[in-house]
């Protein structure tokens, strides 16, 4: 006899659209959105965020970015200063974060290889209550391109709840599809629709397949129903906003069905984050360089070097970090340019939003986690100051910082994943870091 938990199960997980509508339905019914427009961007870069790559030479105290001459690594944001913001001196002890912190480097608890999230991340916190999108939360995760096409979707950064990733997706031809396929052109729009017409014809079939299951296996083989439902709940919506879609949709062309290096689909995985930020699609978009793991390829900005290894070398003063850090600083000005280029208000999209620059593991490979080092870009409707260097002095974790963006989209919390008897130990405050506000 045919397991249907075991063939559903696969069909299911093994669709980018599965992935993406589980996102949707964890958020669909959430009543506390904040009314005005704003956006909230990580960028995760793995094996380590240096102090010596990010702080200034010399500077070891609060004070104003002004004048300041950036490290080598970040040398592209020097004419962004003043709308930077520098954070140093913020701890992740607790994180866990030798290797990779996985889902505690967003989530602010103990993480680690193979280790299921132990509450949600920040990045789906912030989800839940900024403004509501037909896809709340994206995650988009830049590895090398055998592991991105091997494994089009992997989870380990962001969450939802305890034992509940959120899948990143790798593969900017899958995601390309789902999300734009109802306003693509020749042949992915013939694919899309026949997938679309398969998908209603499955979850027709799968909801009259209950007859002769046990009703132990009732609960389980329903909710594989609903991942069905869910699916096609969300390409309905994406239909539906196809004149959105159609205005911002990225141009489908070569570095997605041809490339050469891996940068070329970490460039199209950029693209699509762009568009859905711009048409609306969503307003929480999580990047994972590395795939929030610890390998990782950039042959395509000349390093041969890959993943661990590079956690083993010096950061500022290597010319192969220069290169990859420097990459990251071209996708975040691109971020930033985009997002200027569409108005919103009186202003434009990037006035309502806020860019964290920063690692899932600390400082470096091998780390205690001591100092957790940030860039922010922007200031989220003005919120948070900008042209500063902050200076913390290790009392203080991440958490805080997490608590922090909440209190910013209007939703306070005196600590974010940390309960009263581990903030003795982790926590020298309370509440937001008022340093960080205008």
């Amino acid at each position: 006899m045919i397991n249907r938990r075991t063939m559903l199960n696969g069909v299911i997980t093994g669709s980018v659209g599965a992935s993406l509508a589980s996102s949707v339905l964890a958020n669909e019914n959430n009543s506390n959105a904040t009314a005005k427009p704003k956006r909230v961007i990580f960028f995760l870069q793995n094996n380590g965020f240096n102090v010596a790559a990010c702080v200034p030479k010399g500077m070891n105290k609060s004070t104003s970015l002004y004048g300041a001459k950036l490290p080598e690594s970040i040398k592209p944001l020097q004419p962004y200063l003043d709308k930077m913001h520098i954070i140093n001196g913020l701890h992740g002890k607790h994180c866990a974060p030798t290797h990779s912190a996985y889902f505690g480097a967003l989530g602010g608890y103990s993480g680690g290889e193979l280790r299921p999230p132990l509450a949600e991340t920040i990045d789906y916190s912030l989800s839940k209550v900024m403004p509501q999108t037909i896809l709340p939360q994206l995650c988009l995760g830049m590895g090398d391109l055998s592991s991105m096409e091997s494994q089009p979707t992997v989870a380990n950064i962001s969450a939802s709840g305890a034992a509940k990733p959120i899948y990143m997706h790798c593969n900017p031809n899958h995601l390309y599809r789902t999300l734009f396929g109802s306003v693509a052109n020749g042949d992915i729009k013939k694919r899309y629709k026949t997938k679309s017409t398969l998908l209603r014809d499955v979850e027709i079939l799968a909801a009259n397949g209950r007859e002769g299951l046990a009703p132990s296996d009732l609960v389980l083989y329903d909710s594989y129903v609903n991942g069905f439902s869910n699916i096609n709940n969300l390409r309905g919506k994406l239909d539906a906003y196809s004149q959105q879609l159609k205005k911002y949709q990225p141009e489908y062309s070569d570095k997605y069905t041809s490339p050469k290096f891996e940068t070329d689909w970490h460039d199209a995985l950029l693209d699509i984050g762009i568009a859905s930020l711009k048409s609306g699609l969503t307003n929480t978009l999580t990047i994972a360089s590395g795939r929030g793991d610890v390998w990782g390829s950039w042959k395509g900005v000349g390093v041969e070097t890959t993943g661990h290894f590079l956690g083993h070398m010096t950061q500022e003063g290597n010319e192969i970090w220069h290169k990859i850090r420097q990459y990251n600083c071209r996708m975040l000005i691109k971020l930033m340019k985009e997002l200027e280029s569409v108005p919103e208000g009186n202003g434009t999209m990037m006035d309502n939003t806020l860019i964290v620059y920063t690692s899932n593991n600390a400082d470096k490979q091998h780390t205690n986690g001591s100092t957790w080092p940030m860039i922010l870009l922007g200031n989220l409707g003005g919120q948070f100051k900008t042209g500063r260097f902050t200076q913390f002095d290790g009392t203080r974790p991440i958490n805080a910082f997490y608590a922090s963006l909440l209190h910013a989209v209007g939703a306070p919390c005196e600590r974010y994943n940390m309960d009263e008897s581990s903030a003795k130990k982790l926590d020298s405050g309370t509440g937001p870091l008022k340093e960080l506000f205008t």
